[in-house]
């Protein structure tokens, strides 16, 4: 009996010290429940400061890029006397221009086309638009006046201006400027008034738009007519480049060569 005794108080010492043990193993496991309920139940809080940290962080990265874009844009060859800053600079493999920003420098027809001129024997590098001496002239796109010079055998009065876009543009034969170099404009800002100052034989504003240095035509890139770019991006290559070197828009017929066309037919029959 005593035996029999013994061994049921054996068994029911290693049945509790199981149970036990068991229970603490289980332990963390419920724990870790708890606490991770505990932190469901919590509402989330917002930190003002972290998103005032976050949008200083945002602006100063902002600012940080448009200072490298101006150091790479306006940084280089900045500082130069002449019309081609960059010398002898390669056409590009290829360069998407974005002129969508484009605002007519005058609203005047064209009266003379890019191209070689036989008559002097030499490359005409930009195009005229009639205009009156006094009339404003406006930049074409944003960005910084690069020079403001005279030029007595060609340009005249004339300014140099680089933009954002690659591209610099040219205004020639002014009579006054209203800028200065290193002046920050934007499109359609006014920046000189029309002349008939240099190699001109009347008042009219000669017009450039040049790539690392190299004249493109402009014909090839606005709708003079219209006053509008032919796209919102030019593309510039060496084909482009090469079809823009003798790229002419479309003559109008007039409605009197017409006319006269018809009454011809008409004494035919």
């Amino acid at each position: 009996m005593t035996f029999n005794l013994k061994i049921l108080l054996s068994t029911a010492l290693i049945a509790m010290t199981a149970v036990t043990v068991q229970a603490q193993r289980r332990l963390p496991e419920s724990h870790a429940t708890q606490h991770n309920a505990l932190i469901a139940r919590q509402n989330p809080t917002v930190n003002p400061f972290k998103i005032e940290n976050n949008d200083l962080l945002l602006n100063h990265v902002k600012e940080r890029e448009a200072l490298d874009m101006e150091s790479e844009v306006f940084g280089e060859f900045w500082n130069s006397d002449h019309v081609n800053a960059y010398g002898n600079a390669m056409i590009p493999d290829h360069k998407l221009i974005d002129v969508s920003e484009y605002c007519a420098p005058v609203k005047g027809r064209v009266t003379s086309n890019y191209g070689y001129r036989s008559r002097f024997r030499r490359m005409h590098k930009g195009i005229d638009l009639v205009l009156h001496v006094g009339d404003t002239v406006r930049a074409a796109f944003s960005g910084k006046v690069r020079l403001t010079k005279y030029e007595r055998k060609g340009y005249g009065y004339y300014v140099v201006m680089r933009h954002p876009n690659g591209l610099e543009t040219v205004y020639g034969h002014l009579s006054r400027f209203l800028v200065k170099p290193d002046q920050v404009v934007k499109a359609g800002d006014p920046i000189a008034l029309g002349g008939n100052t240099g190699r001109s034989t009347g008042p009219h504003l000669h017009f450039e738009t040049r790539f690392m240095g190299i004249a493109i035509n402009p014909a090839a890139i606005i709708d003079f007519d219209n006053y509008v770019p032919h796209k919102d991006e030019f593309a510039f290559d060496k084909r482009t480049y090469g079809k823009s070197q003798s790229y002419a828009p479309a003559k109008k017929k007039s409605s009197k060569k017409r006319y006269a066309s018809s009454k011809k037919r008409k004494a035919k029959k």
